[in-house]
């Protein structure tokens, strides 16, 4: 089953496995709710889940789709190439992660893999890790180390405000915003508001 909100993409990727003598489409649709009810109707052997999907995204789909038809194997499909995204995939449940930018030979690669009840990660997250591991040095940002004050300053730059309309936002002066970002930026050890854009990005996880 194919689940992906752009119809070109999910269109595309079902004609050219329908193509193939080793598969067979027995479902596609754009709609998570729709996944969900396909997915307990055919139970597919394999999904292909979009995460980046609204109002309900690929994350929650994947957990009502194992729930309804827990013999379904799920690949993430997704435009992010951090490893994070991958991780919590594959901490919900996933048996396998590619990025839109994935050439078709491994999407089939991925497929056969994930039949075959192994775990499969895209090359592209397997470069960026490898990168990480080599590159790493004694900064581990800590999320857990901000104030609940400070939270709220990176859950609004999460959603790409300004320091001025987060001091709107939260009825504060701009001064104090600029403050909370410095001490963000030292409690998190990173060096400059692109650092910690970066890093705010690279978090698969709800803050």
């Amino acid at each position: 089953m194919i689940v992906d909100d752009h119809t070109l993409i999910r269109e595309t990727w079902s004609f050219l496995l329908g193509k193939n003598e080793n598969f067979d489409v027995v479902a596609e649709c754009g709609d998570g709710e729709r996944a969900i009810e396909l997915a307990r109707d055919k139970r597919p052997d394999v999904v292909l889940l979009d995460i980046n999907m609204a109002p309900m995204s690929g994350f929650d789909v994947l957990k009502m789709i194992r729930k309804y038809s827990p013999g379904s194997k799920i690949i993430g499909v997704s435009m992010h190439s951090q490893p994070a995204y991958a991780k919590k995939m594959l901490r919900l449940g996933a048996k396998g992660y590619v990025t839109k930018n994935s050439p078709r030979q491994e999407m089939l690669e991925a497929i056969a893999e994930v039949s075959n009840n192994h775990i499969y990660i895209c090359q592209e997250v397997k470069n960026i890790l490898s990168d990480q591991l080599l590159n790493q040095d004694q900064v581990n940002p800590d999320i857990n180390n901000l104030s609940d004050r400070e939270m709220q300053i990176v859950r609004a730059l999460k959603e790409g405000l300004s320091s001025k309309e987060i001091a709107s936002d939260l009825n504060i002066s701009l001064k104090t915003v600029e403050v909370h970002r410095h001490n963000i930026l030292k409690k998190l050890k990173l060096k400059n508001t692109v650092s910690l854009i970066n890093f705010i990005n690279s978090q698969a996880f709800d803050i």
